[in-house]
């Protein structure tokens, strides 16, 4: 087949169309994986920014409670009722405020860093020491970019109602760090002018970012937190720099909650009850990770899933397109090349197969219309005696469906009287119509009986099935009942008399010429007595100075000869001295001349070119000659055997020869091409040009095997000596031993040798 034959295009591409339906199914259900996970990759994280936030304004409002603990503390609202004097100084009050707020920094990791600043006696109060100079106190506690005077204006004198201060550099004890301050004046009313007092806290921006640690340790992302103007609360994993540049970047819209901005989702979220902006960055590959072993997995199994299903579809479509190819190939052949293709392939075949049909079934209806015919032919060469055997006439009987019994029975001749001399046509029609009602007449009466037309007034009838011996009068007396009620039928109704004659019973088909000329001798005799009714031969038979060796008998021992079949030419010979000797008086001029016509059969027997070219010609050819007619006829009998036996035996010989040519040329073929899955009968037949069932039958005769188990053993032979081997595995042994599926293999396999393919080799192995 042609690798990319126009068949085997059209099923591989259907194959990749169906291959391709579920493709795309997957790849659709596979996109949708990778939005929902993406999804909730998104929302999960959104969540964790707001549990955070949650987190930070849960800790902020613990400041602001802290503040208003502070606004009901009464030694505090005391100092800061007192008016304050240098000389006098309520150090008991502050050491009990500064015991007071010491708790506050142990509870809250908030509350590490905080102060109180009393403005009457300028006195800031921490958790661990009271400072009646503020300056000292920022001395060590200060801010990077903010003096102390400016520190001390803002901070300290001015009123603040939970202020909070944006992100700075704070210097503690030397280390620096960055905190956010939270202010608020006390008490809690003061609006206008200078406060009483002031606290503040510093808020480590360490403790916040640890909040929103887990995006930057779990994803390596970023979070940015703002206040509602946009000062900075909080940086973690990015600076200033990429938060401004991403705040001015038109293209990100800062009211999205979600968003991807180069590599990252970012995240922003806007608290509704202190307007801050919480920002996390997240980076794309983190945040599809789960989505990209979906993808991942998913182009692997669909990538090889799609490998395995092309190299089937390009295997089944082989296997499908491969018998459809040589389908077409042998149509093509047989209906010419250039015959039209139609739309598609399934058109030319189902037109031609379609034609085949229809002649093949024109054809049956004109075979069945020439049965009638073939059978009248057939048995009209069964009557003159032209088939050489048993098996030929057997062979032409079922051609024609002759439900003719070839066991024993008698052969007669039905004459219908009254015409003779007569040939116009009216009395053809009418001698037509007399044989159509006589034949009718007597299958009404004697069943399906062989009948043929001899002359234009006579039927040949053979009474089959009967017994045949001359003494089976039961056999006889049925026939002649049926002649007689035959006779008188179609003369009551039609007025045709009829003169029936019989021959001897004949023991075998070969002898039906025979007895046909013995009834058309009794028939003669019948005639010429002018007798009407049923003869038979053996009445009919007088006694005769002639000798009895009829044209038809000499053919047909001709003919046995030539087929070789020794026993049928004894019985003929035997049959011919039968007659000679026991029925006729024959004189010693008849006998040397009947010898003399038997010597001349046998030597225009040697007239053949089988005979002539044989190393026994010139001896059979003597012992012809030597023949003697005046020797004993047991003698010339035993000679005449042993003639034949050697002819016949010759002729054996050679058809032997011949088939053990033929058989051997089969073995061979089959020896050379078992290889091909295509080789059938068909292709032997071919192969030695004989007929198909001929072969068949030779085979068998000659092997004792029939030709299909002769080739299904040799390929099992050469299938059991590769699987000795491990170098093919059992489907590419089915290939080599021309087998197109490896089930098929197995199955035969088991069934010769008894045995799996696998089971097999394992047992070579060990």
């Amino acid at each position: 087949m042609p690798k990319f034959s126009r068949i085997f295009r059209k099923f591989l591409i259907s194959y990749i169309v169906i291959l391709f339906i579920p493709s795309i199914a997957g790849y659709m259900s596979y996109r949708t994986s990778i939005a929902v996970t993406q999804s909730v990759s998104i929302e999960n994280n959104v969540t964790q920014l707001r549990k955070s936030q949650d987190i930070l304004e849960r800790r902020m409002s613990e400041v602001e409670s802290f503040t208003r603990q502070l606004a009901l503390n009464q030694e505090l609202n005391v100092l800061m009722n007192e008016k304050g004097s240098d000389d006098k100084v309520n150090l008991y009050g502050i050491w009990k405020v500064n015991n007071d707020i010491k708790a506050f920094s142990q509870t809250n990791d908030f509350l590490q860093q905080f102060y109180i600043y009393l403005n009457n006696y300028n006195v800031l109060i921490t958790p661990a020491s009271s400072y009646f100079q503020p300056e000292r106190y920022y001395q060590t506690f200060y801010y990077k970019n903010l003096p102390v005077d400016e520190w001390k204006k803002t901070v300290l004198e001015q009123t603040h109602n939970r202020e909070i201060m944006p992100l700075n550099s704070f210097m503690t004890n030397g280390v620096q760090t960055s905190v956010i301050t939270y202010m608020q004046s006390l008490p809690l009313n003061s609006f206008n002018g200078t406060a009483r007092a002031t606290v503040v806290v510093l808020i480590d921006e360490k403790v916040i970012t640890s909040l929103l640690s887990d995006l930057k340790d779990q994803y390596g992302g970023w979070s940015h937190i703002s206040d509602a103007q946009g000062h900075t609360i909080s940086l973690l994993g990015i600076n200033e720099a990429d938060v401004g540049k991403l705040a001015s970047d038109h293209s990100f819209d800062q009211n999205k909650a979600s968003q991807f901005y180069n590599d990252d989702l970012v995240i922003t979220i806007r608290s509704k009850s202190t307007g801050w902006v919480y920002q996390a960055g997240i980076p794309r590959q983190v945040l599809m990770e789960n989505a990209n072993k979906i993808k991942y997995i998913t182009w692997s199994v669909t990538s090889a899933a799609l490998i395995v299903g092309l190299l089937v579809g390009l295997l089944q479509a082989y296997r499908n397109s491969s018998p459809m190819h040589r389908l077409l190939t042998v149509m093509k052949e047989q209906f010419g090349k250039d015959v039209a293709m139609g739309r598609n392939e399934y058109d030319f075949l189902q037109g031609n197969i379609a034609n085949m049909i229809t002649n093949n079934k024109r054809l049956e209806t004109e075979l069945n219309r020439q049965v009638p015919l073939i059978r009248d032919a057939f048995l009209k060469r069964l009557l003159a005696g032209e088939f050489r055997s048993q098996e030929e006439i057997a062979a032409a009987a079922a051609q024609v469906n002759s439900e003719l019994q070839l066991d024993a029975g008698y052969t007669g001749i039905l004459q219908i009287n009254g015409y003779s001399g007569m040939d116009s046509v009216e009395i053809l029609n009418e001698l037509n119509a007399a044989r159509l009602i006589v034949k009718q007449a007597l299958r009404d009466l004697g069943g399906h009986l062989p009948m043929t037309d001899l002359g234009a007034d006579r039927v040949v009838v053979i009474f089959g099935g009967m017994e045949a011996e001359e003494n089976n009068e039961a056999g006889k007396k049925e026939i002649e009942r049926i002649l007689k009620e035959l006779a008188q039928s179609v003369f009551n109704e039609y007025k045709i008399r009829i003169t029936a004659a019989l021959g001897n019973p004949f023991a075998n088909a070969m002898e039906i010429s025979h007895t046909y000329e013995q009834a058309r001798q009794a028939l003669e005799y019948a005639l010429h007595i002018n007798k009407t009714g049923v003869l038979w031969y053996s009445d009919a038979h007088t006694d005769s100075d002639t000798y009895y060796y009829p044209l038809d008998m000499e053919q047909r021992l001709i003919s046995t000869i030539r087929v070789g079949d020794i026993d049928e030419a004894k019985r003929i010979v035997r049959s011919i001295i039968t007659q000679n000797m026991d029925n006729r008086e024959l004189s010693i001029e008849m006998k040397h001349q009947l010898n003399g016509e038997l010597k001349g059969t046998f030597l225009k027997l040697l007239d053949q070119k089988t005979f002539q070219e044989s190393d026994i010609f010139e001896n059979i050819k003597n012992r012809i000659v030597g023949i003697q007619a005046n020797v004993e006829i047991e003698t010339i009998m035993q000679e005449l055997d042993g003639i034949m036996e050697a002819l016949c035996g010759l002729i054996v010989s050679k058809k032997n020869d011949n088939h053990n040519k033929t058989v051997e040329q089969i073995i061979h073929y089959i020896a050379e091409m078992y290889k091909d899955p295509d080789l059938n009968l068909y292709r032997v037949a071919e192969k030695v040009e004989r007929p198909e069932k001929y072969i068949s039958q030779l085979f068998k005769e000659v092997t004792g095997m029939n030709l299909s188990d002769h080739l299904e053993k040799v390929r099992m032979d050469h299938a059991a000596e590769l699987l000795k081997g491990n170098m093919y595995t059992v489907d590419e042994i089915a290939s080599r031993v021309g087998y197109n599926s490896s089930h098929s293999f197995r199955r035969a396999f088991k069934r010769v040798l008894g045995i799996s393919p696998s089971s097999y080799r394992l047992s070579m192995t060990e």
